[in-house]
């Protein structure tokens, strides 16, 4: 049987960004800590590090963040990027401020580039994380891209072939699959991660494209009320569809 991990009160709450030791002290001591209904003014003591931990304690009035493990799906907008450390706007200005001081660090879950926008996802699991993008679990991502030019009817067979090569590559692509919205318009399946993948697929076929947005992840969809630049946290069950379909499903 697997212990729980216990930790002390204070470095649990720096460890997810809350704030010093000395902070949290002073907090606890104004009233803003609360654990199952009562004040906690002893941040030194350990408690168990448990999943039900955010129904039962409180930081100044609001339910405490999830722990162990957060994850968050962000509907990304166009001209961010998913990096720490690149300039300009990044995906990670989105979050709260303590979010980003978090230990382990929140990440994205795979990457879209500036210019992809919807569906991403963000933890800072990562036993998760590297699930996801295992090249083993076959997780189909579903883009919708807008092209420059007309489809020619014969790229469908060719995704689904198996058999594509990238420029500058010499190991064939996974099997794609590939559904027609309109002669400048398409549904592309993939399930591996590859450089600009979408992209390149399409420039393989003598074609651009123009607008790229991903649509779902395994059984995973991006919700039609969650608009550019807003998240909102997982539950359990919608974490474990990420796993739920495959492309061929």
């Amino acid at each position: 049987m697997t212990k729980t991990p216990t930790s002390r009160i204070d470095r649990l709450l720096g460890s997810m960004g809350y704030g010093s030791r000395a902070e949290m002290s002073r907090m606890a001591k104004a009233g803003g800590i609360v654990l199952d209904g009562a004040d906690l003014t002893d941040v030194s003591k350990r408690i168990p590090v448990t999943p039900d931990l955010p129904t039962r304690m409180e930081i100044d009035g609001e339910p405490l963040d999830p722990v162990p493990g957060l994850v968050l799906m962000l509907n990304k907008p166009l001209g961010m990027t998913c990096s720490h450390k690149e300039e300009g706007a990044l995906v990670y200005d989105i979050l709260p401020d303590r979010w980003r001081r978090r230990d382990p660090a929140i990440s994205t879950i795979g990457r879209l580039d500036k210019q992809t926008s919807g569906l991403l996802l963000l933890t800072d699991d990562g036993d998760l994380l590297h699930r996801v993008i295992s090249p083993k679990r076959h997780v189909a991502k579903v883009y919708r891209a807008g092209l420059a030019r007309p489809l020619t009817g014969t790229e469908g067979d060719l995704f689904a072939a198996g058999e594509l090569v990238l420029e500058g590559e010499d190991k064939p692509l996974a099997p794609a699959r590939l559904e027609v919205v309109t002669p400048t318009e398409a549904l592309l399946t993939v399930t591996e991660g590859r450089y600009h993948q979408v992209r390149r697929m399409f420039a393989a076929v003598g074609n651009h494209v123009e607008t790229l947005h991903r649509e779902r992840m395994g059984g995973l969809v991006l919700p039609p009320d969650l608009a550019p630049g807003e998240w909102r946290l997982l539950a359990p069950e919608e974490v474990a569809s990420i796993f739920g379909e495959t492309a061929g499903g």
